[in-house]
Order: C-alpha cells, then sequence, then structure tokens
C-alpha cells in the first residue's frame, strides 16, 4: 500500500471512529434511566444474541473484559435479578451464565427508545439510497468488530502532530 492509500485510509479510519463515537454519545444520552451501565446492558445483549447460556470464560473473552471485571458485572446483574448463574451439566467445574426475563426485558426496553429515536432520524435525514448504504455499513462495522481483527503490531498511532489538518485531529 503506497503512503498516500495509507494516508487516506487513515482519514477514513478517524472518521469512522469519530462517527461512531458520536452515535455512541447520542445512544447514552438516550438510555433509559434504569441505572444498569452501559458494560452491564453489552454483556446481557452478548448473552441475548447467543441464545444460550455463555461461561464466564466465553462471556469475559466475547466482551474482551478481565475476569475479574465480568466476576463484578455478574454478581450485580444476577442481584439486580437479569441474569441468573447454574452449574454446567456437562461440565461440573464450569457455571453459565443465563438471561432472565427481566434481562430480556431491560434490554427490550432500553433498545426501543433508541430504535425509534435512529429510525426517525434516518427517515428525516436519509434518502432510502443513504438508508441502505447506512445498513450495509453496519453489517461492515460488525465485521471489523468481529473477534480477530485486531490492529496491525507495525503500525504505531499518531499523534496529534502527525495527524494532518484540524479536522483530522483525533477527538
Amino acid at each position: 500500500m503506497s503512503g498516500s492509500d495509507e494516508d487516506q485510509l487513515l482519514r477514513a479510519a478517524n472518521t469512522i471512529r469519530r462517527s461512531v463515537t458520536g452515535m455512541a454519545r447520542r445512544f447514552r444520552s438516550l438510555r433509559a434511566d434504569h441505572g444498569v451501565s452501559a458494560a452491564k446492558l453489552s454483556l446481557l445483549g452478548r448473552l441475548h444474541r447467543a441464545g444460550r447460556p455463555l461461561t464466564a470464560t466465553d462471556a469475559a473473552r466475547l466482551e474482551r473484559l478481565q475476569p475479574q471485571s465480568l466476576t463484578r458485572l455478574i454478581s450485580d446483574l444476577e442481584e439486580g435479578g437479569f441474569i441468573r448463574r447454574r452449574p454446567d451439566h456437562v461440565d461440573r467445574r464450569q457455571v453459565l451464565i443465563e438471561l432472565t426475563a427481566a434481562g430480556r426485558d431491560l434490554l427490550v426496553r432500553d433498545a426501543m427508545q433508541q430504535n425509534a429515536w435512529l429510525a426517525a432520524a434516518m427517515m428525516a435525514k436519509l434518502t432510502d439510497a443513504e438508508r441502505a448504504l447506512l445498513g450495509i455499513a453496519a453489517q461492515l462495522l460488525d465485521r471489523l468488530s468481529e473477534e480477530g481483527v485486531e490492529p496491525r503490531p507495525d503500525r504505531s498511532l499518531e499523534t496529534a502532530d502527525e495527524a494532518g489538518p484540524a479536522d483530522e485531529v483525533p477527538s
């Protein structure tokens, strides 16, 4: 890859990162006032998407969390009645974590408000073609966030001085 191609790719990456961060901020502002943190909601969502109980090891790996951090999340979520732990009948050394009906309900309530805002914003601000492109972009972002996609070890992070014009400086 030539230097200019890499520069263009880095500019695109910076724009995407800033956009995703901005969307995350917007979604946080729309979150229902239930007191459940984003990390806890993420774990509940992971359990929901898995469609089955997960071991703590699997959940920590998928959520990219240290086991100690996951232990606190699990404890808090279990105390709130959003998950339950049960022994694995196949491997008695393992404990399975599963979503409860209360956890599923919390996810649905949290997502509905955010989805409604996003759908209205997409309808008001985007054309049919842009909405279709955004759907494709979402699929691509999901692929990039999948396990196994890691930064290249040979590429150091740019500093603000190396980034170029102000619109390219990390925010």
